[in-house]
């Protein structure tokens, strides 16, 4: 078939029909494969893993270790689990975990409360939004 500028409508030997076609199949392809996301590019199933990669050396959800219980962070007061022994300046930092504390906290802790025991950052803004995502979702439950 020729158009009204002389040029055939195909494209490499297809007609453009089929062209089409197999474009939006393979954008279905693409939809359907890569897995549906949350906060900054990240599941809560990535956060999951990332927490568990990398908080997991002095975290845990339930217990405290080197460092305090995470379950529930968010809506806590910073310094208030009773059973775990905080910097002095921690204890004394007044305020209350959201998601954008923790997201400032991963980032740098001395931002956030100078001279606390904790030395250990998430350079990844999207790597902390998923731990975060994560650490909110075990808040709520």
């Amino acid at each position: 078939m020729i158009n009204n500028q002389g040029r055939t409508n195909k494209t490499r030997g297809f007609p453009r029909p089929v062209v089409r076609t197999a474009l939006a199949f393979l954008v279905l392809v693409v939809i359907s494969v890569v897995p549906h996301s949350q906060a900054g590019g990240q599941s809560t199933e990535d956060g999951q893993a990332l927490f568990q990669k990398r908080c997991t050396g002095c975290h845990a959800l339930d217990a405290d270790h080197e460092g305090p219980r995470l379950r529930g962070v968010v809506g806590r007061m910073a310094g208030a689990v009773k059973t775990f022994k905080y910097s002095t300046s921690l204890q004394n930092a007044g305020f209350t975990w959201d998601a954008a504390k923790l997201d400032q906290w991963l980032s740098d802790t001395e931002s956030v409360v100078p001279d606390n025991d904790m030395s250990f950052r998430v350079p990844k803004p999207d790597e902390r939004a998923a731990i975060v995502s994560y650490l909110k979702s075990l808040s709520t439950q």
